[in-house]
């Protein structure tokens, strides 16, 4: 593996693997375009599509996705944005023209799927739609489109983590990385006479992650027991991932006057909701069963009580109320 990288190389010297000439932007007729844009948009489609297919597939009406699709476009994007800029506006307070510059990155998911979920519930109030119900079906389209949308940092060399020697460390030429991101531990690994640093590659940590996580999503596709369960199972899913993956980013976004990263927080905050009202659902659920069957038993105990008291009446050679009465009323011989 060379010592000194080409300024658009990038490499997984472990595995053996060196990319050469991998592009930021590609040019058709002398006019730039981002591929993290491209991936970006291409990921938000494809994971329309897939949350419309699965609506389809359990028998739901597809439309409903197609007829938010728009508002869910804009206000993602308008919400990634405003939470990464929110939790790094010591650096844009300084840059504010920076604020506008997407091609760069700087799009938070989480900002996204709150600003996401938020226009949902007001939708589905609107539409007096089930909110629990369409949350299940975008959920698979959002986890596919992270999984795309993350391949997205790759071309933009950012999202990564802390200095590795591990598997799966990749290199990246200093040069195309942003300054602020190079924490010590990294630059104290940079060795003389290299043009590069070492990193985990947590963009796609979280890509494998959220992979493993949609197949499970799918296994349970045809099995979830009320509406909602899919998107807990996705938020708890995510939330638990994205918190380990996040404490070996270098590029955490804070909360503000400390130095905890937010996102982990609201990783663990989105596990534990999750998980606390999947039990509670749960319990509720178990309860309904018992009470019904319950009912049902003692139904069944009422009905052989009174089919036991017929045969006793029989066997002692008493005529039935109704039997009596016809007797009374037929003429006498």
């Amino acid at each position: 593996m060379n010592e000194m990288m080409d300024m658009m190389d990038i490499a997984f010297p472990h595995l053996g693997i060196y990319l050469s000439n991998v592009p930021k932007t590609i040019y058709i007729g002398g006019f730039g375009i981002a591929v993290y844009g491209i991936i970006v948009a291409s990921a938000m489609l494809i994971g329309l599509t897939m949350a419309a297919h699965i609506a389809k597939k359990t028998g739901n009406d597809p439309d409903d996705i197609w007829d938010i699709s728009i508002w869910l476009i804009i206000v993602a994007i308008l919400g990634a944005r405003i939470y990464y800029v929110i939790f790094m506006w010591d650096f844009y307070k300084d840059n504010p023209m920076e604020v506008l510059n997407l091609r760069g990155g700087g799009l938070a998911i989480y900002g996204g799927v709150i600003a996401v979920v938020l226009m949902m519930v007001v939708w589905c109030r609107v539409k007096k739609k089930s909110l629990p119900l369409l949350l299940d079906h975008c959920v698979y389209g959002l986890v596919l489109g992270q999984i795309i949308g993350r391949w997205g940092n790759f071309f933009n060399r950012e999202v990564f983590g802390e200095y590795t020697d591990s598997l799966l460390a990749m290199r990246i030429p200093v040069a195309m990385v942003r300054e602020r991101d190079i924490s010590p531990l990294i630059a104290a690994h940079m060795t003389e006479g290299t043009n590069y640093i070492q990193v985990h590659p947590t963009f796609l940590y979280e890509g494998l992650w959220n992979l493993g996580l949609l197949l499970i999503m799918l296994f349970f596709l045809n099995k979830k027991r009320f509406n909602g369960e899919m998107a807990l199972l996705y938020f708890g899913g995510y939330g638990l991932g994205r918190a380990w993956i996040e404490a070996i980013r270098t590029d955490q976004l804070y909360i503000t006057g400390t130095k905890i990263p937010v996102s982990l927080v609201l990783g663990l905050m989105m596990t534990a909701v999750s998980l606390a009202i999947w039990l509670v659902q749960n319990a509720r659920m178990k309860k309904a069963v018992s009470v019904s069957e319950g009912q049902a038993a003692g139904a069944m105990e009422e009905k052989t009580v009174s089919v036991t008291e017929e045969k006793a009446v029989s066997a002692a050679g008493v005529v039935p109320s109704a039997s009596k009465e016809s007797k009374e009323q037929a003429p006498a011989e």
